[in-house]
């Protein structure tokens, strides 16, 4: 998780007192080597035949590509995935949001130093919306409403 949170800025009060701090999200309890013990793996990292595909569709046809480095990958992808979830989540969580959303992904992305990768996602995100926006065409990843 970053150690740095942007500051949030509370609008001031229409009767002229000093604004309220904004209380800090509580910290999650760490997670334990039992408790990950009790996750199947399937349940912890991405599919191997999803992780094999798209690996194989970035090297030439003749290439071959171990055991082992898909495991690697599938690991790593998983990981990462979960490192820039976790920190959009605490994000949602701090503004007692129930959904995360695209900007959500790129501002943390953007906290946790990922900055170079924002301005091509941002361009896949307006891409995605613009798909799903066309009559006709099926909503991959639908947008959920914030209970």
């Amino acid at each position: 998780m970053s150690e740095f949170v942007p500051p949030t800025i509370a609008p001031a009060p229409e009767d002229g007192s000093a604004p309220q701090p904004v209380p800090e999200a509580p910290e999650p309890a760490p997670i334990t080597e039992q408790d990950i013990g009790e996750y199947r793996e399937q349940d912890r990292f991405l599919p191997i035949a999803n992780v094999s595909r798209i690996m194989k569709s970035s090297v030439p046809s003749t290439a071959k590509i171990s055991k082992e480095a898909k495991e690697c990958v599938q690991e790593c992808v998983s990981e990462f995935i979960s490192f820039i979830t976790s920190e959009a989540a605490e994000k949602c969580q701090m503004e007692k949001r129930k959904t995360i959303g695209g900007e959500d992904i790129l501002y943390a992305m953007v906290t946790l130093g990922f900055d170079d990768y924002v301005e091509t996602l941002k361009i896949h995100l307006a891409k995605l919306r613009q798909h799903q926006a066309t009559p006709g065409s099926r909503n991959i990843v639908p947008e959920a409403a914030d209970d």
